[in-house]
């Protein structure tokens, strides 16, 4: 976001004609000078352009994030080989400040769908849903090899497709991170499954085993936890496809059985380890860092505390999946409050889920007894029923589809492979590959091998939700088979359609949350009051409820008084609305909460300096200026408030006459400005300072910059004006002056420049109408108002010019020079009583003006001519 932060200063000087009356104006600042054109007196006219100053908006927006707003490498102009290099926002990612998160696939399909069209959401959901259906075929299509093709399997993907916890990926753009790497990871896992069922065979098995290994990789350039496919397919290997338990595992190794599936398996290893390596050493060999807000647990000092949190976690996500009645955008800060005792009673959860993660493991792995109950009859180790399976009803599985295989078959000597039909995996064959589906993606979320930057994130949950709504619907089936009456077999199986029903309607509530951010933000006051206020403060000032804006920020404060940015969005609120003393009592809290935040020393700096600080404004800016730029969680919007602090640095040194300090730090700023920096301002004020130096073609280097870098910003045109007319080259002034009113007609400045171009031509009746259009279109900007006065009274339209005087007076009653100038005015046009009352309060205000004490004078002898009285009688 930009603001204008600067006023726009005319400086005038006029002295009046055959009356000698003066008419003046005493300001503090010029920025260019030109002699007034043959046929007045001494007319000086100073005029300086209006410059934009970019102010920092630190609200933090999730529909349009940081990934994607504010994200250069989205842009066409940006070489596409940048993503390779940068993390998921952006930033280089060998930088201090970066979050590591490397997904170049993903920002690929955000470039795609920005170069389709820009900023316009709807292509943008539209492949979010195209994946998740996408992902959700697949997942079916993985959940027949396990179950068959009957009801179960389409009740799985129903399940998956319409559970709650998947709002965030699917309705969140950035959670296509982990669609995307979802998508790639069952791909992966079926190339798997289809190289162990064609392993022995001529038949490319390899070329499935590369497969795998190819959507593995893509997996994990869409996020970082697809790389976990390779562990949940060697798991699917050892205990599904050869029905290995625990305690076989090692006798297999040692007896050299199962060689093509330890091969298998270190091959996984193999690649696996070289991608996690090569992921390590593109970002830099370091691991990224994250404020304490981000992960309260990982910044606590107390080993109790992280370690009770921690193994907490698992344990409210496996809830959300379960029961998903209270989610939220954001579980940041708060949201879950430390466990920092043993006695704290959510312990008791933490104890009763990892013991049923433990016998539910302990029972699937362990080997079966000597003897089991299949349909009601004991049968002995090793036999099966008709279905391949150990303990398991025939109508379980009377519509399945099982999986092929090979075995040899001998012809004329020659072996041959014969595909054969064997079983579909046992329910502890599924309830151990469901395991590691809902527990192997998940670890690189607990904290384990490094901290992360969240608490709980909803959209890490997409991937272990396959392995849940496996076990959910494995765990309905082996109750729905052991059930003896067929009241209790209907019984689970309706309630297990119900649970899928009530999923959806959760799902079609949550969505509602997500159409619009107000309704979002509101949605997670329950769970995160802090940010949930804060954020909505921002969307509620966006729509210009101000008050109600106000008291959001208050909230999320009175919840969280330390939070740097809302703090900062609290006095940006407050400096929008000129109430300029609260919101530099909210920059410097912020200052305090986050002494690297650029954007409020930024703003402070602007106040002091339009309070005429200017001592303190200057050391503000400079203790900007040199704040380091890592370890910061946005390293391109603090360079550009760093750039904004030392482009107003150098307004402040250019308005006290200091141009070559100006230019000096100009240069500074020109070096440190990001690439999305908009810098046009900047170059236009170079052009100013080297105007003021009198080196005219430095001076038009960098005003032909200012318009390369933005072809339509109107103070360059103005500029660039001027100085062409100051070189001779009127004709071509005259055409950039009209191209400023050509971009802006409702713009009175540039009126306002343009007659005066045509006052210094001796065009004195067109100056006068562009100064009266001037006045028209910014009457309540005195500058142009009292320029547009003295213009009108060089055209001899007295009458006008008194308007304005009038006018110019009331914007500001309180300066002499307005005072002395309408008193003047009134003088020529007879009103001399007037004249008189306007003198005496200008001199009020400023006894010792020489040249209001002369005109009074002047007017006295008239008055005492004409037998008025004077005030001095």
């Amino acid at each position: 976001m930009s603001c204008y932060c600067s006023a726009v200063h005319l400086f005038l000087r006029a002295q009046g004609t055959a009356s000698e009356i003066v008419i003046s104006s005493s300001f503090c600042c010029m920025i260019a000078g030109r002699r007034g054109h043959p046929g007045h007196q001494s007319v000086l006219i100073m005029l300086r352009i209006p410059e934009a100053v970019p102010c920092q908006d630190a609200g933090l927006r999730r529909v349009w994030p940081r990934a994607i707003k504010t994200n250069q490498d989205l842009l066409p102009e940006t070489p596409w080989t940048h993503i390779f290099y940068n993390d998921f926002w952006g930033t280089l990612l060998t930088h201090s400040g970066s979050h590591k998160s490397y997904r170049p696939l993903c920002t690929l399909s955000f470039r795609f769908n920005h170069a389709i069209g820009g900023l316009n959401p709807w292509s943008y959901h539209l492949v979010n849903v195209l994946l998740h259906a996408a992902v959700t075929g697949l997942f079916t299509s993985f959940s027949k090899i396990l179950l068959g093709d009957g009801h179960w399997t389409f009740f799985a993907g129903l399940m998956f497709a319409s559970h709650p916890i998947h709002t965030e990926a699917v309705a969140g753009i950035v959670g296509r991170a982990d669609v995307g790497a979802s998508f790639f990871f069952l791909l992966s896992l079926l190339c798997y499954v289809k190289h162990c069922s064609t392993r022995g065979s001529t038949s490319g098995t390899w070329g499935w085993f590369l497969g795998t290994g190819l959507c593995a990789g893509c997996s994990m350039l869409w996020k970082e936890q697809g790389v976990t496919v390779l562990a949940v397919s060697a798991v699917y290997d050892v205990f599904v496809f050869h029905k290995l338990k625990m305690d076989q595992i090692l006798p297999s190794i040692y007896k050299r059985k199962n060689v093509p599936l330890f091969l298998s398996v270190g091959l996984l290893t193999f690649w696996g380890t070289s991608l996690l390596g090569a992921r390590l050493y593109w970002m830099g060999n370091k691991p990224p860092s994250f404020s304490n807000s981000d992960n309260p647990a990982a910044d606590s000092d107390s080993v109790v505390a992280r370690t009770l949190t921690f193994l907490y976690l698992p344990t409210k996500n496996l809830w959300l999946l379960l029961c998903p009645d209270t989610l939220s955008f954001d579980w940041s800060m708060d949201a879950v409050p430390l466990i920092k005792t043993i006695c704290d009673w959510r312990n008791l959860h933490t104890v009763a889920f990892y013991t049923g993660l433990f016998l539910l493991a302990y029972f699937s792995l362990r080997n079966p007894s000597t003897k089991r109950e299949c349909n009601g009859k004991a049968i002995p180790n090793g036999k099966q029923n008709v279905n391949g399976h150990s303990c398991q009803s025939d109508t379980e599985y009377q519509d399945s589809e099982p999986k092929p295989s090979f075995a040899e078959k001998v012809e004329n000597g020659i072996k041959n492979h014969v595909p054969q039909q064997p079983s579909l995996p046992s329910t502890e064959n599924i309830v151990v590959l469901s395991l590691s589906l809902l527990i192997v993606p998940f670890v690189p979320a607990t904290n384990l091998f490094f901290y992360v930057g969240f608490v709980i994130a909803e959209r890490v949950l997409y991937i272990p939700s396959m392995g849940f709504c496996l076990l959910i619907t494995v765990g309905a089936r082996a109750l729905y088979v052991t059930a003896q009456k067929r009241f209790l077999k209907n019984l689970i199986f309706y309630a297990t359609g119900a649970l899928i029903v009530f999923y959806g309607l959760k799902t079609a509530i949550r969505n509602g949350d997500w159409q619009n951010e107000e309704m979002l933000y509101r949605s997670g006051i329950k769970v995160n009051p802090a940010k949930a206020w804060g954020n909505l403060g921002n969307v509620l000032k966006s729509q210009s409820k101000i008050s109600e804006a106000e008291n959001a920020y208050r909230n999320a404060l009175y919840y969280r008084s330390n939070m740097a940015d809302m703090l900062y969005n609290l006095g940006l609120l407050l400096q929008e609305n000129s109430r300029f003393t609260e919101a530099l009592h909210y920059y410097k809290l912020a200052i305090g909460s986050r002494p690297t935040l650029a954007s409020a020393y930024l703003n402070t700096g602007i106040i002091l300096m339009n309070q005429g600080k200017t001592e303190e404004a200057r050391r503000t800016f400079l203790k900007c200026s040199e704040i380091p730029d890592e370890n910061l969680k946005d390293p391109h919007a603090h360079k550009s408030s760093v750039t904004s602090c030392l482009y107003n640095l150098g307004k402040l040194y250019h308005e006290q006459g200091r141009y070559e300090e100006a230019l000096t730090v100009y240069k500074e700023a020109i070096q440190k400005m990001p690439r999305q920096f908009a810098p046009q301002s900047l170059y236009n004020m170079m052009g100013e300072a080297y105007l003021r130096l009198s080196k005219l073609p430095e001076a038009e280097h960098w005003y032909v910059e200012s318009l390369r870098s933005k072809t339509d910003h109107i103070p360059a045109h103005l500029t660039y004006g001027k100085l062409l007319a100051l070189t001779g080259r009127k004709n071509e002034a005259e055409k950039f002056f009209l191209k400023a009113i050509q971009l802006d007609p409702t713009r009175g400045n540039c009126y306002m420049h343009y007659g005066q171009f045509l006052l210094e031509e001796a065009r004195v009746m067109e100056a006068a109408e562009m100064a009266q259009k001037a006045a028209e279109l910014d009457s309540d900007e005195f500058d142009v108002v009292f320029n547009a006065a003295h213009m009108l009274r060089q055209a001899s339209l007295n009458e006008a010019a008194e308007k304005y005087y009038e006018l110019a007076a009331r914007l500001r009653p309180n300066y002499p020079a307005a005072l002395m100038n309408l008193g003047a005015i009134l003088h020529l046009n007879g009103r001399l009583l007037k004249a008189e009352a306007n003198y005496l309060q200008a001199l009020q205000l400023k006894p010792d003006d020489v040249i209001t004490q002369s005109n009074l004078r002047k007017l006295w002898n008239i008055m005492e001519k004409q037998g008025l009285k004077t005030s001095k009688t």
